[in-house]
């Protein structure tokens, strides 16, 4: 549906989090996006020069973990709990959140869930740990 390059992803998250720390007007997806920032202090820094954010460089083969990516994860993830798709998601995640207590790590473990070759729901083998409880 939308294709957006590395330099919109990156635009996005760093217009996003000027626009917060400017107490200026911001889109209910920006609103989103602010809300990740937060919940990652680590990326803070990168965020508040655009040309930075723009210039950085990510790789996997250093170790290092791509905070674009990772922020753009969240998103979707958002955005499919908020229509509830996969069907059920929503309860599934609830009961994350009802096992772990922290809304970011049942976020976490939900991507991770979902990240899984071969599992194509959440409630597959591959989550199972996550609902026993």
């Amino acid at each position: 549906m939308f294709t957006p390059s590395r330099d919109d992803v990156r635009r996005f998250f760093a217009d996003a989090w000027r626009k917060h720390g400017a107490h200026a007007p911001i889109l209910p997806m920006e609103s989103l996006a602010v809300d990740i920032v937060l919940a990652h202090p680590e990326y803070q820094s990168l965020l508040e020069s655009s040309e930075a954010a723009m210039a950085a460089e990510f790789s996997v083969e250093h170790g290092g973990t791509n905070p674009f990516l990772h922020m753009s994860l969240h998103l979707a993830i958002e955005e499919q709990l908020s229509i509830d798709q996969p069907q059920g998601l929503k309860k599934e995640f609830e009961r994350i959140l009802a096992f772990s207590g922290d809304r970011h790590a049942a976020l976490h473990a939900l991507l991770e869930c979902l990240g899984v070759p071969g599992c194509r729901e959440p409630v597959d083998r591959a989550c199972e740990p996550w609902y026993r409880h």
